[in-house]
């Protein structure tokens, strides 16, 4: 397991949502399959240079989120289940989409227009001429 995480000072995010936040992209990624073993916390903090706090506070956070099972004396693993990946994608389709929505209603942007907007982005040879609303910047 490629336990290596990159984290940043300069990154705005706590150190821990960092961990949380890259975990939870390996996960997603298939990179970390289900029930594979997690380095200890321990381990973590001395790999990433932060505090075994931090560590923890991401595994609990990650714990919570179902991402990973931690047994007392045994150590975290990757939840097991198989359709962690998808379920874990699909919950990040939804944070996306809500930014859309939100993003639409402050354009004031009428449905119609956004449903062009996404069906243009996802054939864009098929959307035919852009419309003045269209060519937002």
């Amino acid at each position: 397991m490629n336990a290596e995480l990159f984290l940043s000072a300069s990154d705005p995010r706590p150190m821990y949502q960092q961990i949380v936040d890259q975990v939870t992209a390996k996960v997603m990624a298939g990179d970390w399959a289900a029930g594979q073993p997690l380095p200890s916390i321990r381990e973590l903090a001395a790999e990433s240079r932060v505090s075994v706090i931090t560590v923890r506070r991401a595994y609990e956070e990650l714990e919570r989120a179902g991402v990973i099972a931690t047994r007392q004396g045994k150590g975290s693993v990757v939840a097991e289940r198989s359709d962690l990946p998808t379920a874990l994608m699909h919950e990040e389709l939804q944070r996306q989409l809500e930014v859309l929505l939100a993003c639409a209603a402050r354009l004031g942007l009428p449905r119609s227009e956004l449903h062009r907007l996404i069906d243009q982005a996802a054939d864009p040879d098929a959307a035919g001429p852009a419309t003045p609303q269209g060519n937002l910047p």
